[in-house]
């Protein structure tokens, strides 16, 4: 896994599916794999169509799993988007190709709608041969026709964001980059809510803090918890380089479209996973700083909403980033894949070393 939206998801019968991301070096891959809680076990399965990374993968209502975009081929600048989608049938193992979207995209969010369809916002593809655009399209998929519909625009292009459906059937966007020329970058703090009937974002509340590589997720009381990151000054906005990544927390109550602090981590942390568990509470875990990329976190951190604190959880046997993570059917969690040592810390220059093991935690 390498992106924030390309992590396993898990199957109506329990099971989990992993497809596609980065190997070495940031090789694509195609391969896919299934995850079989009920003894652990690991089965190949059909490998996606194209290879690619940076891509969204979201279960259906009928049980299928929508792979859309990313980046394809070996490592380049800009990297080549995708147009493709295509539909894994887990009853048949199968994945089959479905329509194009109309604009290619890696880097984006994709949102199952209470209505079956899927929303596609931002991303990047290829400007010119020198430099990336940041996309403020977004795009209905809908399951009935496989077909690709333009919807409204965001009022700011953005990638590396985090999109959550809300209890009430909007879709919220916080935070993420947008790129304003070559190896040029600006974290947003900037949040906007997607109105599916109307077809039409709006702005909403700002982040008190930029943010990208955050994870954000919706709470049991319906407000929503972003955490962690990086902010402005990892993203090249200014002279000051800041090495670590975000300790604050920050919570969004829809009814008043309002950021509120939140108890900080004892630790700042990107490219991190946060995933809600079945008490309510929020397990956060792996993760890395742009000064220590080389080493991926083991520590993992419990946060009880409620009383608004955190607590140890068990630390990881590999520390890792850019991983994937979900919850299980029975209440637990599985983390795999991600990268494990890089830079200075792998064997060879370039030689990342991917983190290969799986783990499960049991709260």
């Amino acid at each position: 896994m390498h992106g924030q939206q390309d992590g396993p998801v898990r199957l109506t019968d329990g099971r989990v599916l992993f497809a596609g991301g980065a190997g070495p070096h940031l090789r694509t891959l195609d391969g896919a794999a299934l995850f079989h809680p009920a003894d652990t076990r690991w089965t190949v399965t059909a490998p996606l169509r194209r290879a690619r990374r940076m891509h969204t993968l979201t279960p259906l209502a009928d049980g299928r799993v929508l792979a859309v975009g990313g980046i394809t081929g070996p490592q380049a600048y800009p990297p080549p988007a995708l147009a493709t989608a295509e539909l894994y049938d887990p009853a048949e193992e199968t994945w089959t190709l479905t329509g194009e979207l109309h604009e290619a995209r890696h880097g984006h969010t994709a949102t199952l709608l209470p209505d079956g369809r899927v929303l596609v916002a931002g991303g990047q593809r290829p400007r010119d041969a020198r430099a990336q655009r940041t996309l403020a399209t977004a795009e209905l998929y809908d399951p009935d026709t496989g077909s690709w519909t333009p919807t409204g625009e965001m009022g700011d292009a953005r990638w590396h964001h985090q999109a959550v459906l809300l209890n009430d059937g909007r879709v919220l966007v916080a935070g993420g980059i947008t790129d304003v020329g070559r190896s040029r970058s600006r974290t947003l703090g900037l949040c906007e809510v997607y109105d599916p009937t109307a077809g039409t974002w709006r702005p909403t509340g700002a982040l008190r803090d930029a943010r990208c590589a955050h994870q954000t997720l919706l709470l049991v009381d319906g407000t929503v918890l972003t955490v962690g990151g990086f902010g402005p000054s990892a993203a090249g906005d200014d002279g000051r380089y800041d090495p670590y990544g975000l300790a604050g927390v920050e919570r969004y109550d829809p009814a008043a479209e309002e950021w509120s602090p939140q108890p900080p981590l004892p630790w700042g942390r990107g490219h991190h996973r946060a995933v809600l568990l079945g008490t309510g509470e929020v397990l956060v875990c792996g993760g890395a700083d742009h000064a220590c990329q080389d080493v991926g976190y083991a520590g993992a951190l419990r946060y009880d909403p409620g009383l608004r604190s955190w607590s140890l959880a068990g630390p990881m046997d590999t520390g890792r980033w850019a991983f994937g993570a979900v919850l299980l059917a029975d209440g637990r969690v599985l983390t795999a894949g991600g990268v494990a040592r890089m830079g200075a810390a792998a064997p060879a220059l370039g030689a990342d070393v991917p983190a290969a093991t799986a783990e499960v935690f049991t709260p």
